[in-house]
């Protein structure tokens, strides 16, 4: 059976700079009606950066959705036209100074339920150190870790970050061989 919505009707409810809200109206396969409000996103990046000496390089900065200061990978949303690899490495550069060989290791959705938000995840190696080009309203703090105390925030639960223990879990496993 054929599991696709049909849309009956559209509605954007607001249409900000870096998030769109729209409420759909949908023909369900059987027949009935629902509605489905969805978050629109640009896309996004993250880099997991790993220094010469195999040490992770995290920034930790307050998210007000969270109400709480997170460590994550270098992240951003991706500018109009920009591929994803070049943001990747504008991200990188920005938030940490640092720049790099960069592979793209995982591609994937992060909230599917209710946002077409697509983030690419890359690996940064070969690290080039340089200087932090933040935005005006980036307030935060780089820290690189070692693989050990990466392992401890993990399951300390010190990272609550999704797409920050996605590319922890794929360097960890890639160390496993």
């Amino acid at each position: 059976m054929d599991k696709r919505e049909i849309t009956i009707k559209s509605q954007k409810i607001y249409d900000g700079r870096i998030i769109n809200l729209r409420v759909d109206e949908v023909l369900l396969p059987n027949g009935r009606v629902a509605g489905r409000e969805i978050v629109e996103h640009k896309g996004a990046v993250a880099v997991v950066p790993i220094t010469i000496d195999n040490k992770v390089v995290m920034v930790k900065q307050y998210r007000k959705p969270a109400e709480d200061e997170l460590w994550e990978i270098p992240a951003g949303k991706l500018e109009a036209g920009e591929q994803p690899e070049e943001c990747a490495k504008r991200e990188l550069e920005e938030e940490t100074g640092y720049s790099g060989e960069i592979k793209k290791i995982y591609e994937f959705y992060t909230s599917p339920g209710f946002s077409d938000e697509y983030i690419y995840l890359y690996l940064a190696t070969g690290l080039v150190p340089g200087k932090q080009h933040l935005d005006p309203d980036e307030l935060l703090d780089m820290q690189e870790f070692s693989m050990e105390e990466i392992k401890d925030m993990l399951t300390s639960g010190a990272i609550r970050d999704a797409k920050t223990i996605i590319g922890i879990e794929y360097i960890l496993m890639e160390s496993m061989g």
